[in-house]
């Protein structure tokens, strides 16, 4: 076993867009474990666009020189509980770091479906897979045929949230993407009836080009001119489900969206926000909702790999850059091994 581990912190705080100047890469001897708790050697490691939030001095966020936090999942690897066995796969949270010190309560065991891969648990089937399926079941509860806008359709959520939609029954389906290889991927690959480049002009005239006659749902990761667009847009009785906004997270001064109050009252339109976090309950659920359609191939995880955890900065600036599609996940050497 290899006695040293090498855990990512933050050192400083971005003013806008971060830099790998802002993260360190400390290296450790590997922690004595205690009476009760088992070592993880992690395998997969997330990263997600609410990191950027917890980077700022902001409450629950990140702390300056000490060990950033996100979705993992590992193998233990040592154990001094018999309620973690040495060779058990674990999700947890306590990533952006090799190696981790979890207890039992601190774990989640990752049920195993023939056909769907380690990674899907952090994509379609993890927070990024529940957050699009809580948003079309729970908070828009999108009614078969109706049509559905959603921002940032080339993210992590933006693609589950398309692919779950269609399996839902939706109308048409329209997104914004920020190329146009990634509008092809959308329409091509993933089910969206019309993908718009939101660089080519004013979101509303774009999105009243590929929705003319209107939209029942927005699902918004956006934020900012998007929202504005898609407020006119809805039809009576539209609802607007904000998950994020990513337009903002380096331009925190930027001016908030202007439209038309009225719009809310006068279209009956409910706009409703959440946290992932509050629907965990929600796992299992999702997991009969996707599985069978991920081992059908009528679904895919929509993945972007970077391999290497001496990569993770890399894979985090590009993911705020928009180099991603689909949810961008950073593997273990050794499963890059093992995929080929």
């Amino acid at each position: 076993m290899n006695d040293t581990a090498l855990t990512v912190h933050q050192t400083g705080r971005p003013h806008g867009f971060p830099t790998a100047e802002h993260f360190a890469f400390v290296e450790s001897t590997l922690p004595d474990l205690a009476v009760g708790s088992a070592l993880v050697k992690n395998l997969y490691w997330s990263v997600d666009p609410y990191h950027r939030e917890m980077m700022d001095d902001v409450p629950g966020g990140f702390a300056l020189d000490a060990p950033l936090e996100g979705r993992a999942i590992g193998q233990v690897i040592a154990s001094r509980t018999p309620q973690l066995v040495e060779g058990e796969i674990v999700f947890h949270r306590k990533g952006w770091r090799t190696h981790t010190v979890v207890s039992p309560e601190e774990i989640r065991r990752l049920p195993r479906f023939d056909g769907v891969p380690l990674s899907a648990y952090l994509s379609v089937l993890g927070g990024t897979g529940l957050t699009a399926y809580v948003a079309l079941t729970r908070i828009a509860r999108l009614h078969e045929g109706e049509d559905l806008f959603v921002s940032a359709a080339a993210g992590g959520v933006g693609t589950a949230t398309g692919r779950f939609a269609r399996l839902l029954g939706a109308g048409r389906l329209v997104g914004s993407a920020g190329s146009a290889a990634k509008a092809d991927h959308l329409t091509r690959e993933v089910g969206y009836d019309a993908v718009f480049d939101y660089h080519d002009g004013p979101a509303a005239a774009l999105l009243a080009k590929a929705a003319p006659d209107g939209i029942d749902v927005f699902v918004d990761n956006v934020g900012g001119r998007q929202l504005a667009a898609a407020v006119g847009a809805l039809r009576e009785f539209g609802r607007v489900v904000r998950i994020g906004t990513i337009s903002q997270y380096n331009t925190p001064d930027a001016p908030p969206p202007r439209f038309n109050y009225a719009d809310i009252v006068e279209k009956s339109v409910r706009m409703e926000g959440f946290l992932v976090s509050n629907y965990r309950d929600l796992q299992e659920e999702l997991y009969e909702f996707a599985v069978p359609h991920l081992q059908s191939g009528r679904i895919a995880p929509d993945e972007t790999v970077v391999d290497g955890f001496e990569h993770i900065v890399d894979a985090f600036l590009g993911m705020l850059r928009g180099e991603n599609i689909g949810k961008i996940i950073v593997r273990d050497h050794s499963q890059t091994a093992a995929v080929r």
